[in-house]
C-alpha cells in the first residue's frame, strides 16, 4: 500500500501545477486541467530529471508549494499534538515532514504519463471545507484503483489540496498514527529534529515500524 500512497502523494503534487490564473476553478476542474498540463510537463524529460534531483526536487518545489496547504494538512497530520504545538513547532514540523516527503517519492513523478488519471463525475455540490474530487489511477501494472483528492477553499478564494485517499485510506491519517507513535516514544522535538536530520531515513523508519517490521 507504501506504493500506490507513494503515487498517489506524487499526484497530487500535480494538482499544484495549475497557474495561479486558473485558482479560481472548481477542484475537479483543476484536477483534470492538471492530468493534461503534467503529462505535457514531465513527457520528455524524465531522462533529464533522473539525472538531476536537485531540479527535479526544485520542479516540485515550484509547483507545489503555491497551491498545497501543507500547513493545514501538517496541523492534521500532528492532530491531537498539534493543539499543544508551539507556532514555531508546527512552522518546523510542517517544512521538515514535507521536506522528507518529496524527498521520499520525487522519482515517482518520473513515472506520470498522459492517461494516467480518470477524473470522475462529481458527487454534491461544491464545499468550501471540504470538497471531494475521485479520480481512478492507473497504475504501472495496468491495475486501476481509487484515489480521491480533498480540498479546501482558503480565506484568499483559492482551492488548495491537502489530503489524498487511495482505496479509503487516507495519507493524513496514515502519516497522523505514525507521528503519534513516534511523539509517543520520544517527544515531538525530537520528532521535529529527526526529520531535519534524517529527512528520508526518518520516514522510512515510521512507515516501517507502522507496518509491524
Amino acid at each position: 500500500m507504501l506504493r500506490t500512497i507513494g503515487l498517489a502523494f506524487v499526484l497530487l503534487l500535480g494538482v499544484a501545477v495549475l497557474p495561479p490564473a486558473h485558482a479560481a476553478a472548481d477542484p475537479q476542474t483543476v484536477v483534470q486541467t492538471i492530468a493534461d498540463d503534467l503529462a505535457k510537463a514531465i513527457e520528455g524529460h524524465q531522462s533529464e530529471l533522473k539525472n538531476d534531483r536537485e531540479k527535479l526536487l526544485k520542479v516540485i518545489d515550484g509547483i507545489l508549494l503555491p497551491h498545497f496547504d501543507i500547513d493545514y494538512a501538517s496541523i492534521l497530520v500532528l492532530g491531537q499534538y498539534a493543539r499543544a504545538a508551539t507556532p514555531e513547532q508546527r512552522a518546523r514540523f510542517a517544512k521538515a515532514f514535507y521536506e522528507s516527503i518529496t524527498h521520499r517519492y520525487a522519482e515517482g513523478l518520473l513515472n506520470y504519463t498522459k492517461g494516467r488519471v480518470k477524473v470522475l463525475p462529481s458527487r454534491g455540490d461544491t464545499n468550501d471545507k471540504k470538497t471531494i474530487v475521485r479520480t481512478q489511477v492507473t497504475l504501472d501494472d495496468g491495475k486501476p484503483i481509487a484515489v480521491d483528492y480533498a480540498f479546501r477553499k482558503t480565506s484568499s478564494g483559492e482551492w488548495k489540496a491537502y489530503d489524498v485517499i487511495v482505496e479509503g485510506i487516507s495519507y493524513v491519517t496514515n502519516y497522523r498514527n505514525q507521528v503519534a507513535a513516534e511523539i509517543q516514544k520520544s517527544s515531538l522535538d525530537a520528532l521535529i529534529k529527526r526529520l531535519e536530520t534524517q529527512g528520508v531515513d526518518a520516514l522510512k523508519t515510521m512507515e516501517k515500524e507502522q507496518q509491524g517490521g
